[in-house]
């Protein structure tokens, strides 16, 4: 680094090299890069790393977040769902070449696309009980979903600084999160004084419906990830120049050269595989209509806080990243045997042929007994929002490169999605649906399993920091067009940082 002048204090300014937008004296032009002043708060600039991911973050919010409250309520279909997983596990797997191919703002606009078309279906379910399109619109949102949720991921591990990189996903997660908690909140006034076990009406999926084509709709206010600048002026590192055959070798380059990932995979396996067993088997198994919304209310909310505490502890800035990473998997170990040994207790009170009996009767938020249940749901929320919240930081933690980043954001999606297109049909059987204990045991079995798998890259691969030269690597950038710039506040001279 060269020395800087003897003078005043010097800063970092936004300029990165190359920019589409003009430079002055080390600072960006253009309404992009101008901060808003309200009152005694500043808000970051349009194309901040934080305002993106908030944008974003409300894109899931609209999209996803309305597909999580409907599956939450028992309103979504087993066949759909079967047919969505299916094909997310395939297209996920690539979709991080795809997005990096075609940019963040089409992928996220085409997967907002899917989750409407998938709610209408239910929709036309409800008065035509035409199959064919469930199933289809299952197919088509696993194509578009893929594609979101890697320009999702690209977008949280890639955008922020290290030393952020938890609260920021924790940020994602709870905006997120209020999509599904509020989407619960609307059909628990519908159903406030509905005691028994109703189909989710048609007001429900109109509203769903709606909101999420503003989602998709919202995507198209992001900027492209070029244009985006960090505080201490430097870049996301990507492809300066992507083509459809530079990121289809890329794909087969992350797999060659960051093998370890592999070791990552039965958690991306097991983050998806619970949800079929606590949506149907407990939730709508166990409880009636109005019930489910306040246990579907209440489990996002958990969400919420979990991962506001996990993202901010990951990010604790006395303790050592390597360190940090360690304590989280400890965590996660002994939380998976406490909150589901709490699972295996209440699930021994019930088979599938106690809830399939015309006798059965779900509880309600007034049934004595109820309040464990209720905690025990709560729980489960917590755990969902401490997995997720940790496997998107391992990831975070091993590189910064936004490209490499966007495919394990598809190896994440598309793995998950596989297994949850497998309890989705093994739930889903006519003829012989597994035992409830049954589904019960493979998902703890397979979470306490995922995590010993896992440990070995908690322990080698995951360093304090991962050096720009490093991240490099994996694109066609030099390390003068992600760097930021120092201006002294008298003089225009620039110094590299």
């Amino acid at each position: 680094m060269a020395k800087a002048k003897k003078g005043p204090t010097a800063t970092y300014a936004q300029c990165p090299v190359d920019s589409v937008n003009s430079r002055e004296n080390g600072v960006l032009k253009g309404w992009k890069y101008k901060s808003l002043k309200l009152g005694p708060f500043t808000l970051p600039w349009y194309a901040s790393p934080e305002s993106q991911l908030i944008l974003v973050s409300f894109v899931c919010f609209l999209c996803p977040g309305m597909f999580n409250a409907l599956n939450g309520l028992g309103g979504a279909g087993t066949a759909a769902n079967s047919a969505l997983y299916a094909t997310f596990a395939v297209v996920g797997f690539f979709a991080g070449t795809v997005t990096n191919a075609l940019g963040i703002r089409f992928a996220l606009s085409f997967g907002g696309l899917g989750y409407c078309v998938y709610i209408s279906s239910f929709l036309c379910y409800n008065h035509t009980h035409n199959l064919g399109y469930t199933v289809f619109s299952g197919f088509l949102l696993g194509c578009c979903a893929g594609v979101l949720w890697s320009a999702q991921g690209a977008i949280m591990m890639s955008y922020l600084p290290e030393k952020l990189k938890g609260r920021y996903i924790s940020w994602f997660w709870i905006i997120f999160n209020l999509g599904a908690v509020i989407g619960s909140l609307v059909e628990l006034g519908l159903n406030i004084h509905k005691s028994g076990q109703e189909t989710v009406s048609d007001s429900t999926y109109i509203g769903f419906l709606v909101l999420t084509f503003l989602g998709a709709c919202l995507s198209w206010t992001l900027v492209d990830a070029k244009d985006v600048v960090r505080r201490d002026g430097s870049r996301i590192i990507l492809m300066r120049h992507p083509t459809w055959k530079t990121e289809i070798l890329g794909l087969l380059e992350t797999l060659r050269s960051d093998s370890y990932v592999i070791l990552l995979f039965p958690m991306f396996f097991a983050s998806n595989w619970f949800y079929t067993y606590q949506f149907n088997d407990v939730n709508l198994a166990q409880f009636n209509t109005r019930t489910r919304a306040l246990n579907s209310t209440l489990y996002w909310l958990a969400q919420m806080f979990g991962a506001l505490i996990f993202g901010f502890a990951l990010d604790f800035p006395n303790i050592r990243r390597t360190t940090r990473a360690k304590a989280a998997w400890a965590i996660m170990f002994v939380l998976t045997f406490a909150v589901w040994g709490g699972g295996y207790v209440f699930q021994r009170r019930y088979t599938r042929e106690d809830t399939a009996s015309e006798e059965h009767v779900g509880f309600d938020w007034t049934s004595s007994g109820y309040i464990g249940p209720m905690f025990l749901y709560i729980s489960y929320g917590v755990y969902d929002a401490a997995w997720q919240t940790c496997v998107y930081w391992f990831m975070g933690a091993i590189t910064n490169n936004s490209r490499k980043l966007a495919n394990f954001a598809g190896f994440y999606k598309g793995i998950q999605s596989a297994g949850a297109a497998i309890i989705w049909r093994l739930d889903g059987l006519q003829n012989s649906p597994p035992p409830y204990m049954n589904l019960f045991a493979s998902c703890w079995v397979l979470l306490a399993g995922s995590l010993v798998i896992a440990l070995p890259v908690m322990i080698l691969k995951i360093k304090d920091t991962v050096p720009v030269e490093e991240d490099l690597k994996f694109t066609d950038e030099t390390i003068e067009d992600v760097i930021g710039y120092r201006v002294t506040h008298d003089s225009p001279e620039q110094e590299k940082a």
